[in-house]
C-alpha cells in the first residue's frame, strides 16, 4: 500500500507538532514553510520556504509533488482561501474553507453569527465604524470594556480597560485609532463587555457534525512571570492528566464543548460547514464559560500540549474529517499532564533581537524526556537563529503536573543564547494563584 502524500502549510512550533504526529503514521510529508524550520525539514520528503500567502506557489508545490491530503497550521492562509484553492486541485484538506474560517478572520462575523443563532456563551458586544457614535457609547457604558479590532492581529490587538487601557479616554483613543487605521483589515471596532474569571482553551476535531474535544489547556499571554508585561502570542501553557484544569469542573468543560457545538450548527445553517481543528478561547465566569474568541486552527502553544498525547492516528482522524466520517474514528488522548514553555528572543513582546544564534543540545533535551519543537527560527549551516517571534517550544510530559514541569525545566537548561523563558508556567504557586482567583470569582469577586 502506497504512503499518503501530505502537504503541511506553516513553519512554526504548532506546525512542527502537527508534522511530528503525522510522521508517526508513516506518511510522505511535503512542507511549505514561511521560515526555515529545521524540525519540519527533517521530517519532510521535500520542503520549500516561501510566502505562505502565495496561493499560486502553494498550488504549484502541491501539484509538483502530487499531494493527496493537506493540513494548514496558521490562520492567514486560511483567510486567503488556501483550502478552497487546494480542493479545486483535487486535494483533500482537513482545514476549514475561507467562508468557515471567518469565525477567526472576522470577529464581527463570529459575534453576529452567535447572536443570530442564539449560541450559548455569548458576550455582549457592539460594533462601530463611526468615531462619534463610538465616543458617545463608551462615555455612557457602565460595564468594563474590551476593545477588539475586527480582523486578524496575531492575538495582540485586544486591549482592556483597567489593564492596557487606563480609562475611558484611552479606550476612545485606541478604539478610534483602530477605526481610522483600519487595524485588523476593516474600518470597524468591536466594543465588548469585559468578563472576569480564568481563561482556558478548548480545542476539538470536527467534520462539521461530529466533534472530538481535546484536553483543556491554559495559555499564558503575558511576557513575564506573575502575568505581567506586554501581551504576546503565548509564552507557554499546561494541561492536566485528567484533561480538565485545576480551577474547572467537568461541568465547566462540558459547557464549553456545547458552545462549540452551537457554533458548528450555526455555521452549517449559514451554508459554510466547518471541518478541521477548532480552537475555543473561553473565560470561565460565574455564569459558566463565555467565548472570548474562536480560531479556525490549532492553538499555538496549545497544539504542543495536546498533539503529543494523541493515542490514535492523526492521519486517520484527518481522513475522517474530510470524508465526514469522524464519528467512526476512536480518537483518544493519553491521561498525562503537559507543561510547555517557550524560549523567545530577548525583547520579545516589545522589540525582539533578530538573527541571534540559539544554542541547543537536542540530544540532551530528548534524554530529559522532553519534546522539542522548533518555532519561528531559521537554520543556516546547522545553526539556529531567532526571528522576531518565538524560537523554541519545550514540552514536559508526565503523569502529573509537578513532574512534567520539572522535565520541562531540566530540558530548558540545555538551551543558551540571548533568549528568555517565563519559568513560572505550570509551577504550583502560579497554579494555586489561579485556583484562588477562580474561587473568588465564584463568590462574586473578580
Amino acid at each position: 500500500m502506497s504512503k499518503v502524500k501530505v502537504l503541511l502549510i506553516g513553519g512554526g512550533a504548532r506546525e512542527h507538532a502537527m508534522a511530528k504526529v503525522a510522521a508517526r503514521d508513516g506518511i510522505h510529508l511535503f512542507a511549505y514553510m514561511g521560515n526555515m524550520n529545521p524540525g519540519i525539514a527533517t521530517l519532510s520528503k521535500a520542503f520549500i520556504v516561501g510566502n505562505v500567502l502565495d496561493m499560486k506557489a502553494t498550488i504549484d508545490f502541491a501539484r509538483k509533488h502530487r499531494v493527496e491530503l493537506a493540513i494548514v497550521g496558521p490562520e492567514a492562509p486560511l483567510g486567503e482561501g488556501v483550502t478552497d484553492a487546494l480542493e479545486k486541485e483535487g486535494v483533500r484538506v482537513a482545514s476549514p474553507s475561507k467562508d468557515a474560517a471567518r469565525i477567526e478572520t472576522s470577529k464581527e462575523f463570529m459575534r453576529e453569527l452567535m447572536m443570530k443563532h442564539r449560541c450559548r456563551g455569548q458576550i455582549e458586544h457592539h460594533i462601530f465604524s463611526d468615531v462619534r457614535e463610538l465616543k458617545d457609547f463608551v462615555n455612557s457604558y457602565d460595564k468594563d470594556i474590551a476593545v477588539k479590532p475586527v480582523g486578524l492581529t496575531a492575538g495582540k490587538g485586544v486591549k482592556v480597560i483597567g489593564d492596557q487601557l487606563k480609562d475611558k479616554d484611552e479606550v476612545i483613543e485606541y478604539a478610534s485609532s483602530v477605526i481610522q487605521n483600519s487595524m485588523g483589515g476593516a474600518a470597524k471596532v468591536i466594543i465588548e463587555e469585559c468578563v472576569h474569571g480564568e481563561e482556558f482553551t478548548l480545542q476539538a476535531f470536527t467534520d462539521g457534525k461530529a466533534i472530538v474535544p481535546m484536553p483543556a489547556v491554559q495559555d499564558h499571554k503575558r511576557a513575564y512571570e506573575g502575568d505581567v508585561g506586554p501581551n504576546t502570542g503565548g509564552m507557554g501553557s499546561y494541561s492536566q492528566e485528567d484533561h480538565l484544569l485545576p480551577f474547572m469542573t467537568k461541568k465547566d468543560y462540558d459547557a464549553g464543548v456545547e458552545v462549540m457545538k452551537d457554533v458548528l450548527k450555526a455555521l452549517d445553517k449559514e451554508g459554510c460547514p466547518y471541518k478541521g481543528p477548532m480552537y475555543g478561547q473561553f473565560m470561565l465566569t460565574t455564569q459558566g464559560p463565555k467565548l472570548i474568541e474562536i480560531n479556525a486552527r490549532f492553538g499555538d502553544p496549545e497544539a504542543m500540549n495536546v498533539l503529543p498525547l494523541l493515542d490514535t492516528s492523526y492521519i486517520e482522524i484527518c481522513e475522517g474529517i474530510v470524508s465526514g466520517k469522524l464519528s467512526k474514528c476512536k480518537a483518544s488522548f493519553a491521561k498525562k499532564a503537559t507543561v510547555c514553555k517557550y524560549v523567545v528572543p530577548q525583547g520579545y513582546g516589545v522589540k525582539s533581537k533578530v538573527d541571534v544564534e540559539v544554542k541547543l543540545d537536542a540530544k540532551a533535551i530528548a534524554c530529559e524526556g522532553a519534546e522539542l519543537f522548533f518555532a519561528s527560527v531559521n537554520e543556516r549551516d546547522g545553526k539556529v537563529y531567532t526571528t522576531s517571534s518565538r524560537s523554541l517550544g519545550i514540552v514536559g510530559i508526565a503523569g502529573d503536573l509537578r513532574t512534567a514541569e520539572a522535565i520541562c525545566e531540566r530540558a530548558i537548561s540545555h538551551i543558551g543564547g540571548d533568549v528568555f523563558v517565563r519559568h513560572d508556567i505550570g509551577r504550583p504557586e502560579a497554579i494555586d494563584r489561579k485556583v484562588r482567583h477562580m474561587e473568588s470569582v465564584r463568590k462574586g469577586g473578580r
